[in-house]
């Protein structure tokens, strides 16, 4: 599985517990959305943005493939934008104690709404029918932090793939929440992105341990293919 290797103890653990490897491999499509988390670029442009992740750029084609795939078969795309904003900085102000002055000035130049860094990198493959989401924490799913779970449960999701950087971060605090309100919740391997491999590993290994499912991009297009299948 790109993006991770999974050592025998922790797989014998998972198995111990679980029903299957995947026990969300069944995927409906139209009861399935792909998360994009924060694929902008303030996490992806050296000349603006503040938290640059090179391997952000790495993924984008991935993403693309994946996103395209789902469209194809029934599903919906949304793209998650962190955002900042004076009430957020209010709210949020233990994230903002902790950082110096200079680290606190960069964020919010470069992740208020209507900046160039607020923007998603531009070589996404962003289509009309997509939905756009703000998001105010870390975590997409976090009550109050972004409108994403209503958004969905509207729509009749209830399955969702996440993808984006940092995987660590925002989309391991994605993944966690979205989780415990009741999501299906599968981590796209090669569709997220650390600082380091170190990082990405141990985010997908704790994550497939207690909270999500864990699946590449080929694995998820092929499940959404069975599925298309089962259902002709």
């Amino acid at each position: 599985m790109n993006g991770v290797t999974l050592p025998p103890a922790i797989l014998d653990r998972i198995a111990a517990r679980r029903v299957s490897a995947h026990p969300f491999a069944a995927l409906d499509a139209a009861r399935t959305a792909l998360v994009v988390i924060d694929m902008q670029n303030a996490f992806m442009d050296p000349a603006m943005g503040h938290a640059v992740c090179p391997a952000a750029r790495d993924i984008v084609d991935t993403v693309n493939r994946l996103a395209a795939a789902l469209r194809t078969a029934g599903g919906s795309v949304f793209w998650v934008q962190n955002t900042f904003n004076e009430r957020s900085a209010r709210e949020w102000s233990v994230m903002q104690e902790m950082a110096t002055p200079e680290a606190r000035r960069r964020r919010a130049e470069a992740m208020a709404e209507g900046t160039p860094g607020h923007a998603l990198w531009p070589g996404l493959d962003v289509r009309a029918e997509d939905e756009r989401v703000r998001k105010y924490r870390y975590s997409a799913f976090l009550p109050g932090a972004s409108a994403l779970p209503e958004r969905l449960r509207a729509r009749g999701i209830d399955t969702v793939l996440i993808a984006g950087t940092v995987t660590n971060v925002c989309c391991e605090s994605s993944a966690r929440d979205a989780m415990m309100q009741n999501f299906r919740v599968i981590m796209v391997s090669d569709a997220n992105a650390a600082m380091t491999p170190e990082e990405h590993a141990a985010s997908l290994i704790a994550l497939y341990s207690f909270f999500t499912d864990l699946m590449d991009t080929d694995m998820a297009i092929a499940a959404l293919a069975s599925a298309a299948r089962r259902a002709a």
